[in-house]
């Protein structure tokens, strides 16, 4: 995952791009970096590592203008290479442009051979520099169905054309010199939403709890296949493709991956990550003395399935927040190390107990291990661990990192042999029917489960 995040209109720009960059630090550790437009030039800073770390403050000093975007990144695609920190700049014919990507492309590869045989040069192994090549070299005019502004005629058609050539998930941001421009895929497999403050500056991000952060009222979502333009003359939407796609929106997304204080998907992560653990006492109940979450994800799940079995929730893992979120590590040395790091047992409340120990996913199932033996070391008499998502079968080719078959554990064995491996005492898993269930109740339709059920909208 990615997190992306742009400003149109406000004088410090590339302070509020920080900002709502922090609020998105969750989809992204690895790297992070700023654009900034005067109306004239277009400047970056990039840097490794979290937000603070990579962008200092007397960066966002020396970045001045009123237009701005935003990128955190862990990588699913191209690697660590710092080569790779977006946004990426650009400048061709048709002028100066940068741009930043959540998603992931499933063409990308073979995009990219055709574009080196055509003389190409590649500066980095993203799949997000295939967007740039493009849109550089599209010569083609626009669809014929699309009126286009005055101030739209030379750039937009040749983001339009990209668009027509990659196949996957993608949410944009791209500043130009005097505009911001979102762009959602046709699936809308990531999330991508649009706010605007009391000044009227206007603002895009991967999540809500970014427009929370910056004063931001939330107006609505970039809708899935739609070029958004922001500009002195207003906003304008764009829809390239002729016919609708079938809406494929992550739900991984509300069982991990987002804040649950944002909205995404045009509903709120709280209400459905909650529900999932209603629907998870539904299906099994089991006899034990207390509810533990695994913080932080596994909460909200955990007071769902308390408040629907009756047993009560105890804090009996505490998680030091100064680690970062074990799941997206980059290799799996660091992730088994940061487990240790991240989350201390309460002995108080685990000793001499039955534990229903509750957790978002178990993808690896190494963190799983972990917790669990910590968990029997502090005391626990019994540890039955309850996941609220169904088992991960399939690697996700759209944006999340289980690049691999191997490195899921529910393609190598079964519930009973994963139950061992782990040490649990029982072991169940959320039903497919469940988890979507829990995002129907709040009317919410029209997503991919590739992870749990292998069955991709796009390949």
């Amino acid at each position: 995952m990615c997190g992306v995040f742009g400003v149109f209109d406000h004088k410090s720009a590339a302070y509020m791009t920080y900002l709502g960059l922090h609020a998105l630090q969750h989809r992204g550790q690895e790297s992070a970096g700023l654009a900034v437009s005067d109306g004239y030039d277009i400047n970056l800073k990039l840097g490794n590592g979290l937000v603070t770390k990579a962008i200092k403050e007397e960066d966002i000093k020396e970045l001045k203008g009123d237009i701005a975007i935003g990128h955190v990144r862990y990588s699913t695609a191209g690697g660590s290479n710092p080569k790779n920190i977006q946004p990426f700049f650009a400048h061709f014919y048709g002028g100066s442009f940068a741009i930043a990507h959540n998603g992931n492309l499933v063409n990308a590869d073979e995009i990219r051979l055709e574009l080196e045989k055509g003389g190409a040069i590649f500066r980095s192994t993203s799949d997000t520099e295939v967007f740039i090549h493009l849109i550089a070299k599209s010569k083609e005019p626009p669809p014929s169905h699309i009126m286009l502004h005055k101030n739209d005629t030379e750039f937009i058609p040749l983001v339009f054309n990209a668009m027509r050539k990659v196949k996957g998930a993608y949410s944009l941001v791209i500043l130009r010199e005097r505009q911001l421009i979102a762009v959602r895929d046709p699936h809308g497999f990531r999330p991508l939403v649009l706010g605007k403050n009391r000044s009227g500056s206007y603002f895009v991000a991967s999540e809500t709890c970014a427009l929370d952060i910056v004063d931001a009222e939330y107006l609505r979502d970039i809708n899935p296949g739609e070029v958004l333009v922001i500009d002195d003359a207003g906003l304008r939407s764009y829809y390239p493709f002729e016919h609708t796609e079938e809406p494929a929106k992550c739900i991984f997304e509300y069982v991990y991956f987002a804040r649950p204080d944002s909205m995404i998907f045009q509903d709120w992560v709280y209400s459905i990550r909650k529900e999932m653990g209603k629907n998870l006492a539904k299906e099994y109940r089991v006899d034990a003395d207390c509810v533990v979450p695994v913080l932080d994800s596994g909460l909200l799940a955990a007071k769902g399935y308390s408040e629907e079995s009756g047993i009560p929730l105890e804090i009996g893992l505490i998680r030091n927040h100064y680690v970062g979120r074990s799941f997206i590590q980059p290799t799996q040395d660091i992730r088994d190390l940061s487990v240790k790091l991240k989350l201390n047992p309460v002995r108080d409340v685990v000793e001499g107990k039955r534990l229903i120990v509750i957790d978002d996913s178990l993808v690896r199932g190494t963190t799983s291990k972990k917790i669990i033996n910590m968990l029997k070391r502090a005391g626990a008499k019994e540890v039955h661990l309850l996941i609220s998502s169904p088992p991960v079968v399939g690697p996700c080719y759209y944006g999340i990192d289980t690049p691999t078959r191997e490195e899921l554990i529910a393609n190598r064995m079964s519930v009973e042999e994963i139950r061992r491996f782990i040490g649990a005492d029982s072991l169940y898993y959320l039903s497919l029917e469940g988890m979507l269930n829990a995002a129907n109740k709040f009317k919410q339709k029209g997503f991919c489960t590739a992870c749990f059920t292998e069955n991709y909208p796009v390949l």
